[in-house]
Order: C-alpha cells, then structure tokens, then sequence
C-alpha cells in the first residue's frame, strides 16, 4: 500500500504517520493502491518544486499522480483510479516543521494533514478553483477528524 524512502534520517517516524492517514483515506473513498512516499529535506523538494513545477523555492508537499484523475466538472468528483500504482509524494521536513511550529500545530498533526492532502492529489482533488478546494478540504477534515485530528484549516 505504501512505500516509504527516508532521504533524511529525521523522518524517524514518517512510515509511522503514513500507514493510518493513507489507509484512512483509501477507507473513505473506497480505493486501494500503491503510494511512495519520500521523506527529505528542503534542499531535495526545492529542486523537486524547480524541476516539476518551475518554483524556484522549498514547499512542504508535492504529488506526482501516475495518471490524470481530475474531476470532469469543477467540483466534481475525481475519476476513478485505473491503475494499482496511484503516484509519488515527496515531503520536507524542514519545511513541515517550520509551518507547524508557526502555526502551533504539533509537527505529527501537520505531516498526517499533508500526507492526507498529498494522497487526495494522488486521487484527482485540487485545490484550483473554489468549488475544487472546499470539496477537498472537507474530505481533508473528515479524514482527519476520522484520525481523531481537528480541522487543520481553523487555526490559519
């Protein structure tokens, strides 16, 4: 279900975070697959964030989707997956617990809030229109909240 590859050994405890948040999201929506998580530092998602999407800075999550999911209508709901193999995430933790001390949020809350948004992106959600965003974000606080997390989005 989930492969993860620690780049930087302060990911201790990522395979620990990924398990329940991926396996909650599969739950929700009624799909299994495969997902590669890497866990590295900010100098490995800033090249990533570069290459992939030409920003030239650190971010905290990225997603490679193995195929286009995207919902048909905005709004709507993703496509189904027709691959076992669902994508690739690549997590920072300089990055990660940089926002969640910013935010006061506890670093294990803020990663399990990522690698859940990270496998939404796997399975088609996005936050590029309005209509995209709420959808996703209210799968976001239903799935975290099924972890037994609060809302990620009350306290920004």
């Amino acid at each position: 279900m989930i492969d993860v590859i620690l780049e930087d050994p302060r990911w201790r405890q990522l395979e620990d975070l990924a398990s329940p948040a991926v396996a909650t999201v599969f739950a929700r929506l009624g799909v299994t697959g495969d997902v590669t998580l890497l866990g590295c530092d900010d100098a490995r998602i800033a090249a990533l964030n570069t290459e992939f999407r030409d920003k030239l800075a650190p971010t905290n999550v990225l997603s490679w989707p193995s195929e286009e999911r995207g919902a048909l209508d905005e709004g709507g709901q993703p496509l189904a997956p027709t691959e076992e193999e669902l994508g690739d995430i690549a997590i920072s933790f300089d990055t990660c617990a940089r926002e969640a001390a910013e935010q006061g949020k506890s670093f294990e809350d803020h990663v399990t809030h990522l690698i859940v948004h990270g496998t939404l992106h796997l399975l088609g959600y996005d936050h590029e229109t309005e209509r995209d965003a709420a959808l996703m974000e209210a799968l976001e606080v239903e799935i975290l909240g099924n972890l037994g997390l609060g809302d990620p989005y009350l306290s920004q």
